[in-house]
């Protein structure tokens, strides 16, 4: 289930708590017991959790110097004063310079409008064509002269949008239904514990019922369950807010709201002529999302709060351009030029959709940034698919045949050298996605001094950004091909791992047939790597 692009939610039925993959009839995915919040960091060999082996690199860095490095996240928002991010805020000199984005002072809202208004809730990019082309082609069954093209992109649209809709329709009573069970039970367990209105509750304070009500027995057991699945970090309040949010989503896609981009934003989407449009907003009610992405690269390391991120040097670009349903191409056109016009170096893409109406815009930014040494990192997604079969975007494949070398594209792992240890969630793909890296269980900073921990590749990319960063710091002469390298390099292919194939029930595949290196990126090695190049970065 994806609420931002590809970010894991858990979802409770009727009081059987499950988390909600794509494949259906699939195993609950069994908590792991006393797993540390740094287990993304560690070593398999040393402390028996696969992580990208962090603390090693780090000693590998004692006695060398840093630079900063200017990082993009290109995501929901972020959460500007979180405590763990605001010394390492990316802070533009040239906020007033008057050039269309006034007042940037940490980034830009590609979804903002007038009086600080966001367009934050939208619906899937093939629901938005369906209803563009439908009156043109809805029952048209063969192409007319010099419509070929079109007509095919509509035949996609069209299958696409079927399927978004039958899903989200069984989807939406489910869910009604989860809402209804949840708020119930909501209900009693605060009312036994007196808390107030606004106050929440976790997990721990589920000890303190010791009644034998069978309605609190039943509603404490629903939570403990979700609790459970879902990690440390999360609430009541949390849970909710998350299934309500995926709610508006479907609901979005069901009765869509066409007309908010034009009424909120200003701009229309379909034409990209280089005007400035969007306001300043970072921080909105969506931006748990982003602010969760920004922590994992560089929250501020060893000061005794939140996490620490992977990079010690990082300076933080936030870009809201990921809206609670698809973003449009071309804000992410228009953010990845942002981000390279202003220093980025690494730029990191927690997002993808089925639907691409003006690929060619996002291929022109790509290349921008590829001309410029811009590094790019992009989760591969959450519908546990082959994406050498079914593609998302963006990717690497421009639409003249040819591919970049600056993108890196990341699949989600999880703790356990076991059948587990490919996400069940990921997508895949021995020519379309590069490397795992830690995305089960990940915990991260949240918006309002919190913390969340969830699944989703969208936590593995910037896990994998972090270490570009970390690489470009100490080795800044290196060349976005060259950090590339060096991570892919990093990586020793899990040969004879079996594992169960992400979206299938219980059908095992060598843990290599699943990305071009078959592995886990290794910060140590990675660095030792980078550390034996000569730079090429102009």
């Amino acid at each position: 289930m994806k609420i931002k692009g590809n970010y894991k939610i858990p979802v409770v039925f009727l009081g059987l708590v499950f988390l909600r993959y794509s494949a259906l009839g699939q195993d609950i995915p069994k908590a792991i017991p006393n797993l540390p919040k740094n287990w993304h960091q560690l070593d398999y060999n040393t402390e028996g959790y696969y992580g990208i082996n962090l603390y090693k690199a780090y000693d590998f860095l004692k006695g060398k110097k840093s630079k900063t490095v200017v990082v993009t996240t290109i995501d929901s928002g972020i959460d500007t004063l979180q405590k763990d991010l605001v010394n390492i805020l990316w802070v533009n000199p040239k906020s007033k310079s008057g050039n269309g984005f006034m007042n940037d002072k940490y980034g830009w809202d590609f979804l903002g409008g007038k009086d600080g208004k966001v367009d934050y809730t939208e619906t899937t990019e093939e629901v938005r064509q369906y209803n563009k082309l439908k009156n043109t082609y809805l029952n048209i069954t063969v192409p007319l002269p010099g419509k070929e093209k079109e007509f095919s992109f509509w035949q996609k649209v069209k299958s696409t949008y079927d399927s978004t809709l039958s899903k989200d329709h069984n989807e939406m009573i489910e869910v009604s239904m989860e809402l209804n069970a949840l708020t119930g039970t909501n209900y009693f367990i605060k009312r036994e514990l007196k808390l107030k209105a606004n106050e929440t509750f976790n997990q721990a304070d589920l000890a303190r019922i010791t009644t034998n009500n069978d309605t609190l027995v039943q509603s404490r057991t629903i939570w403990e369950t979700v609790f459970g699945a879902t990690g440390d970090g999360t609430n009541n309040a949390k849970v909710l807010k998350e299934l309500t949010d995926y709610y508006a989503k479907l609901n979005n896609d069901l009765t869509p709201d066409l007309e908010s981009r034009s009424r909120i934003v200003g701009d229309d989407p379909d034409i990209n002529d280089g005007k400035p449009y969007g306001n300043n907003i970072l921080k909105t009610p969506d931006a748990s999302h982003g602010t969760g992405v920004a922590g994992l690269i560089g929250a501020e390391r060893n000061n005794g709060y939140g996490i620490d991120g992977v990079a010690d040097n990082v300076r933080i670009m936030a870009i809201k351009a990921v809206p609670n349903g698809d973003e449009y191409d071309k804000d992410v056109a228009n953010a990845i030029r942002y981000a390279v016009d202003n220093g980025a170096k690494v730029i990191n893409m927690s997002f993808g959709k089925r639907i691409s109406p003006h690929k060619e815009w996002v291929d022109a930014a790509f290349k921008y940034a590829a001309e410029k040494d811009v590094l790019l990192v992009m989760a591969a997604g959450n519908e546990n698919q082959d994406v050498d079969q079914n593609p998302e975007f963006p990717n690497n494949l421009y639409l003249d045949g040819t591919t970049t070398d600056n993108l890196i594209s990341v699949g989600a792992s999880g703790p356990k050298l076991d059948e587990n240890l490919a996400a069940s969630f990921s997508n895949y793909g021995k020519n379309n996605v590069d490397v795992f890296a830690p995305g089960v269980k990940v915990t991260s900073i949240d918006m309002d001094a919190e913390f969340n921990t969830a699944d989703g590749t969208s936590f593995a990319s910037p896990i994998v950004a972090g270490v570009a960063a970390l690489i470009l710091e100490y080795y800044p002469k290196l060349s976005a091909g060259q950090v590339k390298k060096a991570i892919l390099d990093s990586v020793t292919p899990l040969t004879g791992v079996l594992v169960i194939k992400p979206g299938s029930r219980d059908e095992k595949v060598d843990f290599t047939s699943l990305s071009k290196t078959g592995g886990i990126v290794n910060a140590y090695k990675a660095l030792v790597i980078a550390s034996k190049m000569k730079g090429e970065r102009k």
